[in-house]
């Protein structure tokens, strides 16, 4: 429905080894499992003790990761390997030193890269750029490692010195490492099968393959894997901060996050709002495709019909086509989704969805829906307002917190985006009450509601202390200054 929705960047990260056959066509398939998770660049590695490590890193800006992997399977050798769609820097980087050779995948977001790039440098370590200029950051946190003893010594190493986020896979001569991040924000979870172990960001790449849900691993938790065991080289620290955007946006349906599905909490989402809800409607449809789970679920809770009065168009437009001119972004967005007049039609229609960020297209595809006939067009959100960027995982490309709506709403009404922004992050205080009525206003809805935080908890699970909102309230503001110490 809106552009945006292609700038989030995350990645995915998947591994395997089993006891003797040759692990390239999981790492193939696992490592595909996980391509909603990016669309720039992906990359495989594998070792084998005849022939060593063997690496290929492709881009995915114009095509699928099959079509770009399946000729060179022939050449993954070996029990062993690592894989990752990455939307930041090409991987994986493979590097060789006093700890032996290894290859590493990652995904997070590095906040301090230019302070570390400087002290590297001053260690005499050559660094690499890209041709814009930029520095890899998996090369980074590669060279923070091989200053370490061993390779717990030097991931421990990567937890004390970055400011940010990053969770990673080594694939090494002898075994593969995992580690997530210090603050579990983004997952990391092992699976079992007959021939061994496997490892990933997402759990949806087991099935197929015949792993089943093993182990999540947690915050700061160092494990490693070979073809016929799991060790915990590190344990797990106390306190976790999962994204909650994961079960909301991010995740695919069928995978699961620290026990709970990504489906069955969007449909939890929904039921709630739903039951909650008094405004009367003639069905509940669902934005392709993070909003279907939620529509589903609102559906039952409020007692209407759902049905699909969007429909994605995917046999020509990939996933991973991502145009970088906004405006050919905003046309490849509405051409994707196609509306059904039949439904429309003088009706009373209500759309979930994920979240509200730039609003822009939505904006537009409102006045659409009007035209095809919609009587009310109505609109409810999986989360809360989104008011703070996040300073954890690559979540949007925004370079400036003025992008969101919510904030430029607040410039209006304030004078600064920076005024009084706690107020309008509170659910139901007359500075939200007012923000969300403008947002409705400019959108051009007929209504518009937003899940509260305590819904999301609820439907996720977990207590509220172990599950990252800070987009929503800037309630991990705690953990920026510890941090920053």
């Amino acid at each position: 429905m809106r552009p945006d929705k292609n700038t989030r960047l995350m990645g995915g990260l998947f591994g395997t080894i089993t006891k003797e056959k040759p692990c390239a066509f999981d790492l193939f398939y696992g490592t595909d499992y996980h391509s909603h998770l990016g669309t720039r660049r992906a990359g495989m590695a594998t070792y084998s003790e005849e022939e060593g490590f063997f690496r290929s890193i492709h881009s995915l800006e114009s095509s699928y990761f099959r079509t770009k992997f399946e000729q060179e399977l022939p050449k993954f050798k070996g029990n062993a390997g690592i894989g990752v769609i990455s939307d930041t820097d090409a991987q994986p980087l493979l590097m060789n030193s006093h700890l032996g050779k290894f290859a590493i995948v990652t995904v997070g977001k590095i906040n301090n890269q230019e302070a570390i790039s400087s002290k590297l440098l001053d260690l005499n370590l050559p660094l690499s750029e890209f041709s814009s200029g930029k520095i890899n950051p998996t090369e980074l946190v590669s060279l923070i490692i091989i200053q370490g003893k061993n390779f717990v010594d030097g991931i421990e190493k990567v937890f004390q010195i970055i400011k940010g986020s990053c969770s990673m896979l080594l694939l090494t001569e002898d075994g593969i490492i995992a580690a997530r991040d210090s603050w579990g924000r983004t997952p990391l979870v092992i699976g079992k099968s007959e021939d061994g172990y496997a490892i990933a960001s997402e759990s949806t790449a087991f099935s197929n393959l015949g792993y089943e849900i093993e182990h999540f691993v947690g915050p700061g938790e160092i494990v490693r894997i070979k073809g016929d065991r799991m060790e915990v080289l590190r344990k797990a620290n106390p306190c976790n901060q999962i994204c909650s955007f994961l079960w909301i946006y991010y995740g695919f349906p069928t995978s699961v996050y620290e026990g709970k599905n990504v489906e069955e909490m969007r449909n939890d989402t929904g039921r709630i709002m739903g039951k909650a809800d008094d405004t009367e409607v003639d069905c509940a449809c669902g934005i392709p495709d993070s909003g279907i789970g939620m529509a589903v679920g609102y559906a039952e809770g409020h007692g209407v019909p759902y049905m699909r009065s969007i429909c994605k168009y995917t046999p020509t437009w990939p996933r991973s086509f991502m145009p970088a001119n906004q405006s050919t972004r905003n046309l490849v967005a509405k051409m994707k989704l196609i509306p059904n007049k039949s439904i429309l039609e003088g009706k009373r229609v209500l759309f979930c969805d994920d979240s509200i960020v730039r609003g822009t297209q939505l904006r537009d595809s409102t006045k659409l829906l009007h035209e095809m006939g919609a009587k009310e067009v109505h609109m409810r959100i999986a989360c809360p307002p989104l008011i703070y960027a996040c300073p954890f995982i690559n979540f949007s490309a925004s370079k400036n917190e003025l992008e969101l709506i919510t904030r430029r709403i607040i410039q209006d009404l304030e004078g600064d985006m920076n005024k009084n922004v706690s107020a309008y992050a509170t659910t139901d205080s007359p500075e939200y009450k007012k923000m969300v009525a403008e947002i409705a206003k400019r959108l051009k809805l007929d209504s518009l509601k937003f899940s509260t935080i305590e819904s999301i908890v609820e439907a996720i699970g977990l207590d509220k202390s172990c599950i990252c909102t800070h987009c929503f309230d800037g309630s991990s503001f705690h953990t920026l200054e510890q941090e920053n110490k």
